[in-house]
């Protein structure tokens, strides 16, 4: 039986095909030309397969040399990522932290915090986009380890909440709607005749839930805010978007504030659950609680 490929001659082919040359790979290696050769040949007479083609001027690799190349590069890769891995979790540090919110809030209000944690640790970070009972699914099947979301009035008993801050949403709809034509306040009675465009509710198993949409009142629904906000540029319908959403669009004049109402803010909560708690998640919980602490979004 052939011996196994050492990572000592991987990485020795690796450099050799990377730098041209058996010289310039023994000077990136801090090794002799010679002792890189001994290796190359040691490895050809082990697999009883000729690795470069040594006719010409210059070694070049063979078809099996090459095969042996690019899938060795792969093997010292998850190598290095084994050894990666590894050391995090040594240190505390999770592989991965998935931080789900719910699509009411911009994602580049997380970029930052993702910015300034990789300053820290290799973590991967997942933002997970969730609606409404979606992200507390999400929470307790452990598909996400922060919460971020509007408060709901039951939170379960093994979930850690803080408050950080408020969402400031507001009735909007296109300048040319026929909502801005209408007499009388903007009631349940008035808000039932026009289409209501909602975002769906991601959650798999639990009910789903609605917030500002009346029972028999027409609507549309959409999987996320971009494309709520689109079908409201269109003129499809009604809704509320955050007003860090809608300020620079009624600025523009491609969206208008709908008469009679106010702005509403919603209080934002950050949950995550008590048993499960890492250097990553603390970090963050940390880092959020600093940065976003009573911010007005």
């Amino acid at each position: 039986m052939p011996s196994p490929i050492t990572l000592e001659a991987l990485h020795i082919l690796d450099a050799i095909e990377r730098r041209g040359s058996f010289a310039a790979a023994a000077q990136e290696l801090n090794r002799a030309p010679s002792s890189l050769s001994y290796q190359i040949q040691k490895l050809e007479l082990d697999l009883d397969i000729m690795i470069f083609d040594r006719s010409g001027h210059k070694a070049v690799l063979t078809a099996a040399g090459q095969l042996i190349l690019d899938q060795g590069r792969l093997i010292l890769n998850a190598t290095e990522k084994l050894v990666e891995d590894a050391a995090l979790i040594a240190n505390g540090w999770e592989l991965d932290l998935t931080l789900a919110y719910d699509g009411i809030i911009p994602a580049p209000y997380f970029f930052p915090m993702v910015n300034a944690l990789g300053e820290q640790s290799k973590t991967r970070v997942r933002l997970q986009e969730e609606i409404l009972a979606g992200g507390w699914e999400a929470l307790q099947s452990a598909r996400a380890d922060l919460l971020i979301c509007p408060r709901t009035e039951l939170v379960p008993s093994d979930v850690k909440t803080e408050v950080l801050g408020t969402l400031a949403m507001i009735w909007v709809a296109a300048p040319t709607h026929m909502v801005h034509r209408r007499r009388g306040p903007f009631n349940d009675e008035a808000r039932a005749q026009y289409r209501v465009i909602a975002i769906a509710d991601t959650a798999r198993d639990q009910p789903a839930l609605s917030i500002n949409i009346l029972q028999k009142q027409p609507r549309l629904t959409v999987s996320n805010l971009e494309a709520k906000t689109q079908a409201l540029l269109q003129g499809i319908g009604i809704g509320t978007l955050p007003i860090s959403v809608a300020q620079p669009l009624i600025e523009q004049g491609k969206l208008a504030q709908i008469l009679d109402t106010d702005y509403k803010e919603v209080e934002l909560l950050m949950a995550w659950r008590r048993n499960t708690l890492g250097k990553a998640k603390t970090w963050c919980i940390q880092y959020l609680k600093r940065n976003w602490s009573r911010q007005v979004i």
